[in-house]
Order: C-alpha cells, then sequence, then structure tokens
C-alpha cells in the first residue's frame, strides 16, 4: 500500500514566508566638525553647544575647545537643532539634518553683546585660567575625543529609547489581533466548523505573527550603550519572550497542519493537536509580557 504524504499548501508556505522575513539594516547616521568664531573670524574658546534631536526630542551637550573647535555625532539619520552660546555673545540657532553616513562641517560666527564686561573673577586656589567663572570640560581634564565620546553614547541612548517605544507601541497593537485569533479558534476546531470559520481564524493568526516578529525586530535591534541597567520587570519581560517567541514560531506552523487535516475530512491529530495548547500558552506568555511592563515592581 502506497503511503500519502501530505505536501506543504501555499497558505503554509506564506505562513513561513512571513515568519522568515528579516528586518532591514539600520542606517548610520552622521558626524558634524563646528567651529565656532566671532563676527571677526577669530575663535571662541569654550562655547557652549546643544544639539536637540528634533525627532525624539532629546538634547545633548557639548563644549568647545581652546581653539573654538567642537564634534559632534548622530547614531542615526534626524534633524538636529544646534543652539551656541559664548559669555559676551548673542546665542545662535542653526538646524541641521543627517542623512545616512554624511560627514559635515561648519563656521557658526556669534556676535557680540555691545557694551558686555566679564564678570568678575573669584581668587580661588587652582581657578581655571579661562575667563569663564566655571570651569570648562578642557579645564577638568577631558579630552576632546572623551568629550566625542559622550556625544555617541548619548545618541545611542537616544536611539535606543526611541526603538523601545516603537516596540511598546507595537506590542499594544498585536495584542489586538492575537486575542481575536483565539476568540475565533473556538469556532475554528468544532466539529461543524465551516472553511470560512477556519479560513478567518488563519488569516487573523498571520496578522499576528506579522505584526510579532516586526515588534520584536525593534526591542532586538536597539542599541545598547555600555553600563545600561537592566531592572526587575525587563529581565521578566526578556525572560518570557523565550515562551511567546518559539511559540509563535510552532503556532502557525501546528495550525497550518490542522487547517490541512481538518480540510481533508480528517479529525486533527498527531503534532497538529498540539496546536490549541501552545496558542494557549503563547498568548499568556505574551499578555504576562505586557503586563510586567506594565506594573511596577
Amino acid at each position: 500500500m502506497k503511503a500519502n504524504v501530505p505536501r506543504l499548501p501555499p497558505y503554509l508556505l506564506f505562513l513561513l514566508l512571513l515568519i522568515a522575513t528579516a528586518a532591514a539594516y539600520p542606517q548610520s547616521g552622521g558626524t558634524l566638525s563646528g567651529a565656532v568664531t566671532s563676527a571677526a573670524g577669530e575663535p571662541i574658546p569654550h562655547a557652549r553647544i546643544s544639539a536637540k534631536n528634533l525627532n525624539t526630542g532629546q538634547s545633548t551637550e557639548l563644549q568647545g575647545d581652546a581653539s573654538g573647535h567642537f564634534d559632534f555625532s548622530a547614531a542615526a539619520p534626524a534633524d538636529f537643532e544646534i543652539t551656541v552660546s559664548a559669555d559676551g555673545f548673542d546665542p545662535k540657532v542653526t538646524r541641521i539634518s543627517f542623512s545616512p553616513g554624511s560627514v559635515q562641517s561648519m563656521t557658526i560666527a556669534l556676535t557680540a553683546i555691545p557694551g558686555w564686561t566679564p564678570p568678575p573673577q573669584t581668587n580661588l586656589p587652582n581657578a581655571p585660567s579661562s575667563s569663564q567663572t566655571a570651569p570648562s570640560l578642557s579645564d577638568l581634564g577631558f579630552t576632546p575625543e572623551q568629550i566625542r565620546s559622550n556625544a555617541q553614547e548619548q545618541a545611542l541612548l537616544d536611539k535606543r529609547t526611541h526603538m523601545l517605544k516603537i516596540h511598546q507601541k507595537l506590542g499594544l497593537i498585536t495584542a489586538a489581533p492575537l486575542i481575536a485569533s483565539v476568540v475565533t479558534s473556538i469556532g475554528a476546531g468544532g466539529k461543524k466548523t465551516s472553511n470560512t470559520d477556519r479560513t478567518v481564524h488563519m488569516v487573523l493568526g498571520a496578522v499576528t505573527g506579522d505584526l510579532y516578529f516586526t515588534t520584536a525586530y525593534f526591542a532586538i535591534r536597539a542599541p545598547k550603550p555600555k553600563g545600561t541597567p537592566t531592572r526587575g520587570p525587563i529581565r521578566v519581560h526578556k525572560a518570557l519572550a523565550w515562551i511567546h517567541g518559539p511559540g509563535m514560531i510552532l503556532t502557525p506552523i501546528l495550525g497550518a497542519l490542522a487547517y490541512q487535516q481538518k480540510n481533508n475530512g480528517e479529525k486533527v491529530h498527531g503534532l497538529a493537536s498540539a496546536h490549541g495548547p501552545v496558542a494557549i500558552v503563547t498568548a499568556g506568555a505574551f499578555g504576562a509580557a505586557l503586563l510586567s511592563v506594565s506594573l511596577k515592581f
């Protein structure tokens, strides 16, 4: 007797393609090399620079060196508002856009305030030699390389915050089709189930899987600066991912096998019979993961 070897239907191949889709590589940002001068072109030492990311609202504080030079790096393409200020000069605001891999340079000329006089210096021991009342980063012993490194770490933190916010929003959106697929599963596996009921359940499962892996991408690809702490709820959230992650892969595969058996008039058997329990455990772990980051403990 010749064995009947089932072939994978087209809808199963479609589900597997949805699960196997790889997210695009993140784009790198750019760098800015700037110089702060007076209207006459003379360098202004130790100018204060504030770089505000207009996409995330995060600001990075920098300080120019003794020759008026500063460097700024962005980890991702974004629009920035650069505010430059110095004692005795009117502040100046400039906007700049970082495209992927861009390298830019600019000279920012400040206008002197008429009649301005520097504040009196206090005779403190080891006071900085600059004309500022407070010591600059250079006066405190920080090198330009260290200052640039801090800016890069801040840019990475800004990007991580932005990506995790998207991850959180997509996770809440994914919960809607997940709940709907669980509800429709009650009628999809019954004895009097129609093909339409099973098809609706399958489509909802496919939408859930697609949204889930898009959500996971933003968490996996979010950069993590060195020294970033992991709090208790985040640890629980990550641990639960080891349950609902594999479950989101197995559930549609087992569901497709069950779908094929029901369409052939067979009773769901073998590995396909595990579709329901795996789906329930997966949905429960995903819901618990959402609650773990919604409750403080």
